[in-house]
């Protein structure tokens, strides 16, 4: 099915200390900003001026790059009252939309000349707290699931900034995003785990967490 998704905003950073815990700096690169050029590179592991300060946890080829849905916004600034514009969940790519609901692991994208796959679901971790000055932001994306998604890149390129689409050319229908969210932070069966599990594409980080879960049910 195509899927056109408008790209309101590309956002990047370069590693910098965003808190002080226990004595110690926090660096993170999630304090992401629009940038104001006319296209971008984008290679296997970033989009061109991004970077990521923990990489045990944070970007590799499954974590290039990481789109959110500004249609989610109403719904943490009204009940949540948590203020949104680009960048407040460390995005690289705000979506006008793109619910968890409709994009499946292994759907792949164009963008420009960048060619990309859907690999995993966004797990918040508390450098989102510390960004968001909210002690709840992790808590309610996790109990939602309104967490985006990461995309591998499997064809390097130059793409478009202003007025940009995110066109997907593949869906793989066969697991959401979501699905594979709470199949790791949420309540699953182990039929439910078992498709997560053998969904093409599906990162091996999540993979493995999945594995775990499947492993630790009774009988």
């Amino acid at each position: 099915m195509v899927m056109r998704l408008r790209i309101l905003s590309v956002n990047v950073s370069q590693p910098k200390i965003i808190a002080v815990m226990d004595g110690e700096p926090v660096l993170s690169g999630i304090g992401k900003r629009p940038i104001g050029r006319d296209r971008v590179f984008v290679d296997r592991l970033n989009i061109e001026g991004d970077g990521q300060a923990d990489l045990a946890v944070h970007g590799g080829p499954d974590k290039a790059v990481y789109a959110y849905a500004a249609s989610h916004w109403p719904w943490w600034e009204t009940e949540h009252h948590l203020p949104c514009s680009p960048g407040t969940f460390g995005e690289n790519l705000t979506l006008e939309s793109g619910d968890e609901t409709e994009i499946c692991i292994g759907d792949r994208f164009h963008w420009g000349d960048v060619e990309m796959e859907v690999a995993q679901p966004r797990a918040p971790c508390f450098k989102l707290l510390i960004h968001t000055l909210r002690e709840d932001a992790a808590q309610l994306m996790t109990l939602a699931g309104r967490c985006g998604f990461y995309l591998r890149v499997t064809k390097e390129g130059f793409a478009p900034v202003e007025n940009a689409c995110f066109e997907r050319s593949y869906a793989s229908g066969a697991t959401s995003v979501r699905e594979a969210f709470f199949a790791v932070l949420g309540k699953a069966s182990a039929e439910s785990l078992q498709q997560v599990r053998a969904a093409p594409g599906l990162a091996e980080n999540w993979a493995s967490a999945v594995d775990r879960r499947l492993a630790a049910r009774p009988g």
